[in-house]
């Protein structure tokens, strides 16, 4: 019998840097919060065999609603997320546990990136059966300089574009290898910023996986334009 998919939403951030009374997740665009847009990037997608959320305090309630209102079918529920990105994560797999089998892979994903396509869903998946794990990323377009040494306001030189790229979500694995690897460095008192740098941290090799900038990260007001934008363009289009 073949693996199940499931994707682990992680909507447990306060959006601070949005600068905005409510979690950015939240927000409303076009009348629709942010997050009923990234539940129905899964939801329609016939590879997705399940979604859960990892929630900020208070806002169980907000998600379920979304959930029934937007029927999202594949939802399976929503747990309270940690102080940092590492516990929520944790938390979630946690509470996946105990509804799959430690052999279905798990997406895990920004519920700050709503637009997320099937093509990135659907890529991340195959190169996770096929290699064990995946990071969906894109090409470093930019010159990206490197600070002087003690210094934040010049730079003495560039660093390549050629050896860089840009980590988006979905990045997954199987339940097991996830959970193995949160537990291991929970035991070791190792934090780290994302699931990519976990994998490297956990002694894998990262296998790519296509992102796009399209998949977009709402991490401040003109992000949400960007959304928008991008919005009326897909609307136009149809």
């Amino acid at each position: 019998m073949s693996n199940k998919t499931y994707a682990l939403i992680i909507a447990g951030g306060v959006g601070a840097r949005m600068g905005t009374d409510i979690p950015k997740q939240f927000l409303s665009v076009f009348d629709r919060p942010v997050l009923s847009y990234t539940m129905e990037a899964f939801q329609k997608d016939e590879n997705i065999d399940g979604i859960a959320i990892v929630s900020v305090e208070g806002w169980d309630h907000m998600i379920d609603a979304i959930a029934k209102q937007y029927k999202i079918t594949k939802y399976v529920g929503n747990c309270l997320g940690g102080s940092t990105g590492q516990e929520s994560i944790y938390n979630g797999l946690r509470f996946l546990k105990s509804h799959i089998d430690e052999g279905d892979i798990v997406l895990i994903h920004d519920a700050i990136r709503p637009l997320v396509s099937k093509t990135i869903i659907d890529d991340c998946i195959e190169v996770i059966k096929e290699h064990g794990n995946a990071v969906s990323v894109i090409p470093c377009n930019e010159v990206i300089l490197e600070n002087v040494e003690g210094s934040n306001t010049e730079a003495d030189r560039t660093i390549p574009r050629s050896i860089l790229k840009r980590t988006q979500t979905p990045q997954g694995a199987s339940l097991k290898t996830l959970l193995e690897m949160h537990e291991k460095a929970r035991k070791e008192g190792k934090s780290y910023i994302a699931t990519a740098d976990m994998l490297l941290g956990s002694g894998y090799k990262v296998h790519y996986s296509i992102g796009s900038e399209k998949n977009v990260k709402l991490t401040t007001q003109d992000d949400l334009d960007i959304m928008k934008a991008l919005l009326e363009v897909s609307k136009n289009e149809r």
